[in-house]
């Protein structure tokens, strides 16, 4: 007998939330290893947090909603005072990535709008003031010479980058993680750590989305798949 298939996913949906799968982990029951954990903040660059960004005006009202410029901030300023390992995972774009043969949609216009374009790959003028570039409120922490920058992720997730290795050459086990775009690279990020075996938790308000929608997809996507989701507060509190 066939069973329709928006009335199954409903009973599947049902019964996923009544076993509390989409529950995260209790704030009160998480405790971290500090010498083996990280903090982790993707794509925290112009493009998406600076008002003279290429995608700023996609972002604006949830980053002021959630408060994500100044929450990323104070993460990135407690773990530098708990001496907490910090990692950027970054989006660059460098011409030679014009030629790819093949973009998603979103890429495709990533590649249009000029996005985390860095007009040169080696040459270190060509990254300052980009769009690329860090926020400058952010600099200070990125480059002081003790946050590991990876290598750009050239997607959304750290598959194509050395994120993970650098992670376990630190001997990383459990990464915190927030940045942009939350529906997007930092979705990605988690996913692929997850996979990887790490223990990832999320900060809900340390991020941000193209509205809304997105910014609760991502929510949901954190609460079915990471081990935990906290707050910047609860974040802060776990560092300290």
């Amino acid at each position: 007998m066939k069973i329709n298939t928006i009335l199954l996913s409903t009973l599947l949906i049902t019964a996923f939330a009544g076993s509390h799968v989409f529950a995260a982990e209790p704030v009160a029951e998480i405790t971290i290893d500090k010498s083996s954990t990280a903090l982790l903040i993707t794509d925290p660059q112009n493009d998406f947090l600076s008002e003279t960004g290429a995608a700023y005006g996609l972002v604006k009202d949830n980053l002021k909603a959630v408060g994500t410029v100044e929450h990323i901030e104070a993460l990135f300023k407690t773990a530098k005072e708990t001496q907490l390992p910090v990692f950027v995972s970054p989006h660059f774009y460098y011409p030679h990535d014009d030629h790819w043969q093949h973009r998603g949609a979103l890429q495709q216009t990533i590649n249009d709008i000029d996005m985390f374009h860095v007009s040169h790959s080696i040459d270190p003028t060509a990254f300052k003031g980009s769009g690329a570039d860090f926020l400058p409120r952010y600099k200070k922490y990125i480059l002081d010479g003790k946050t590991t920058i990876t290598s750009p992720h050239k997607v959304y997730g750290p598959d194509s980058n050395d994120l993970v290795l650098q992670l376990r050459k630190r001997g990383v086990q459990t990464v915190l993680v927030g940045g942009m775009a939350a529906n997007l690279c930092t979705d990605s990020h988690m996913r692929e750590l997850v996979e990887q075996g790490f223990n990832v938790i999320m900060i809900n308000d340390a991020v941000g989305a193209p509205g809304e929608e997105a910014y609760q997809a991502a929510l949901t996507n954190y609460s079915m798949i990471a081990n935990a989701v906290v707050s910047t507060e609860q974040a802060l509190n776990l560092m300290k």
